[in-house]
């Protein structure tokens, strides 16, 4: 799969090139726009999962051991971590967020029955995948409710409700700004607790913090690297952001508002990556400097998680739910609420029991890409070579989404 992988990879940023050398600077408008700050708050929150904050902590550790994985040995571990989850790979929701915001209207190929089928298998997969990553990782967060190792009833409980938590939210888009500017102001405090912990410990200072961040040039001096599987583990993590990139694009491109082509690249390449840069030299000074996070800070840790798990399923629900018709207005709150809470606790199980595996849904979404591009080519071309503008139905219009139901 490694090389079905690289060649996906170098597909995505050649046509991230092309995009932005032909429509680089056309303003994007979405059906439903919203100022750039909620913009960015809705990419941010919608755009990640629980990885971001349960996954570090335990994986610093296995960066540092080159004599397991001397291929890290370019770099030190945050500047590993932050290649895996920060900037570079940001580019694969630009992409698709500006295909869905001013090519899939011109092109309507994810509207063909056999795509919008696999699509939407996709979809939910994913959310399902998210949901999973929630329920394995509890038990180191929250070792109070368990024996630190083991996934006992009480976790399967947390990760219902929070699936049950997400479909309600799904049932208004309203809910989508509330969630993501909530989530990133938790995101927020959570960063400014933890560093606000270790600096009142013995051994900290605002030096080793500066000293911290600074190591993130590890990666930006290294991004050749990244650009390509460095291993199994790395492989895996551009499989996943394959498997989140077709689903993100089409549903942040709904609410850009205005940017033009290579400022939506800026602010999705530079924004997100700088909390979550210093989310990460916090943990990372946690980790290095032996502090404890049990207790308290795992609690906190858990609960933003959880708040970006649910952030994401929203979106991801009703993503998927209006491209299959399975809206509120048509089944009803009941069947909508008890459907969708079903089948995603199913599912999660099927991950559960390695039944799936996230790998398999990133491949079939780089097969999307390419045959999307050969749907256009032999197609669509001529409609596409004379586009200049988002679609004129598509106005800048901030008070839509409080009437979008």
């Amino acid at each position: 799969m490694t090389t079905w992988l690289t060649a996906g990879l170098l597909f995505t940023f050649t046509a991230i090139a092309f995009v932005l050398y032909r429509w680089g600077n056309i303003r994007c408008v979405g059906v439903t726009p919203v100022k750039t700050f909620t913009f960015i708050a809705i990419l941010f929150t919608s755009g990640l999962d629980v990885g971001l904050i349960m996954f570090p902590l335990t994986e610093f550790a296995g960066y540092a051991d080159l004599a397991t994985n001397p291929e890290y040995g370019f770099t030190n571990p945050l500047a590993i971590e932050f290649g895996y989850w920060a900037f570079l790979i940001w580019g694969f929701y630009f992409l698709t967020c500006f295909y869905f915001c001013v090519i899939e209207p011109r092109v309507r190929f994810f509207e063909i029955p056999l795509v919008k089928l696999v699509n939407n298998v996709v979809i939910i997969g994913t959310c399902a995948f998210t949901a999973y990553l929630l329920l394995t990782n509890l038990p180191w967060y929250m070792p109070e409710l368990g024996d630190g190792e083991s996934i006992v009833s009480s976790f399967y409980l947390i990760v219902f409700l929070v699936i049950a938590a997400a479909v309600y939210s799904s049932t208004n888009i309203r809910y989508v700004k509330i969630l993501s500017l909530a989530t990133t102001w938790l995101f927020l405090a959570l960063i400014g607790l933890m560093w606000g912990g270790a600096f009142l410990s013995e051994t900290s200072s605002i030096g080793e913090f500066v000293n911290t961040i600074a190591m993130i040039g590890g990666y930006f001096g290294n991004i050749h690297e990244f650009a390509l599987p460095l291993n199994d583990y790395h492989e895996f993590y551009l499989y996943w952001w394959f498997a989140w990139s077709i689903m993100i694009g089409q549903f942040t491109s709904r609410f850009v508002g205005g940017l033009r082509t290579y400022q939506v690249l800026a602010a999705m390449l530079v924004f997100p990556s700088i909390p979550i840069a210093i989310w990460f030299s916090v943990l990372y000074y946690y980790s290095a400097n032996g502090l404890e996070t049990a207790g308290f800070y795992n609690i906190a840790m858990a609960f933003v998680g959880i708040t970006f798990v649910i952030n994401s399923l929203d979106s991801l629900i009703r993503l998927y739910t209006d491209n299959l018709n399975l809206s509120v207005a048509r089944l009803g709150r009941v069947k909508y609420f008890f459907g969708n809470l079903i089948a995603l606790s199913l599912l999660t199980l099927l991950f559960k029991l390695d039944f799936l595996q996230i790998q398999w849904v990133g491949a079939v979404v780089i097969g999307l890409f390419f045959t999307c591009f050969g749907y256009i080519l032999f197609n669509k071309f001529k409609a596409v070579s004379e586009i200049e503008r988002s679609p004129k139905e598509n106005k800048i219009d901030f008070t839509k989404i409080e009437l979008v139901e």
